[in-house]
């Protein structure tokens, strides 16, 4: 079973950057599938990127392809989210999740696809 801690979460102003991070411990990192995820007050979950257990192969929801990039790393047990051209429609809790890559779907746009979460860190973007 995995832990999964989310950091780097902030308030920022439009047009500016952050960077999160999310820190996995208790299993075998390079066997999950890793996403993240947020979700706005009085709105659902969604899906903001996911990416391969390899780190060779992304996807991106519409609304944050070409300013949000994911990566990994593998000997860390890392994952990122670096999140360039912010809006304040960006402002949620952004979470981190895991799937264990065998068995699983890939891409999987859903939450309900992930087993492992981490607590969340607010993003507030600013106008």
């Amino acid at each position: 079973q995995v832990q999964l801690v989310e950091s780097g979460g902030g308030l920022v102003q439009a047009g500016g950057s952050l960077r999160l991070s999310c820190a996995a411990s208790g299993g075998t990192f390079s066997t999950y599938i890793m996403a993240w995820f947020r979700q706005a007050p009085g709105k659902e979950r969604e899906f903001v990127a996911t990416i391969s257990w390899s780190g060779q192969t992304t996807y991106y929801a519409d609304s944050v392809k070409g300013r949000f990039t994911i990566s990994r790393d593998n000997a860390e047990n890392t994952v990122s989210l670096q999140m360039n051209s912010l809006r304040p429609e960006d402002t949620a809790v952004y979470y981190c999740a895991a799937d264990w890559v065998y068995g699983s779907n890939f891409p999987d746009y859903s939450w309900l696809g992930y087993d492992y979460w981490g607590q969340g860190t607010q993003v507030t973007v600013s106008s």
